[in-house]
């Protein structure tokens, strides 16, 4: 029981910060940028915004990882989280 205890704070530990850098990111994206990019893009940087999984989101705007973190990063300043 004592294992399942610290599993459980460690999860709740876990999505509290997943929370808090989505938040961030939603915070302090460009979402003029974003709004006015093609659909697959857009849509590409709200995922990466909720997830933050950038190679998911490469793969939706048919970037390469390198170039979907550099707009993300310098464009719609959305801010790496880790």
């Amino acid at each position: 029981m004592i294992l399942v205890k610290i599993n459980e704070e460690k999860l709740r530990e876990w999505i509290k910060r997943f929370k808090e850098a989505r938040e961030i990111r939603r915070k302090y994206a460009n979402w003029d940028f974003i709004r006015s990019q093609p659909p697959k893009i857009r849509v590409a940087l709200e995922y990466y915004i909720e997830t933050g999984d950038y190679r998911t989101a490469a793969k939706i705007a048919d970037m390469s990882v390198d170039e979907f973190i550099d707009m993300a990063k310098d464009q719609a300043n959305i801010p790496a989280i880790d």
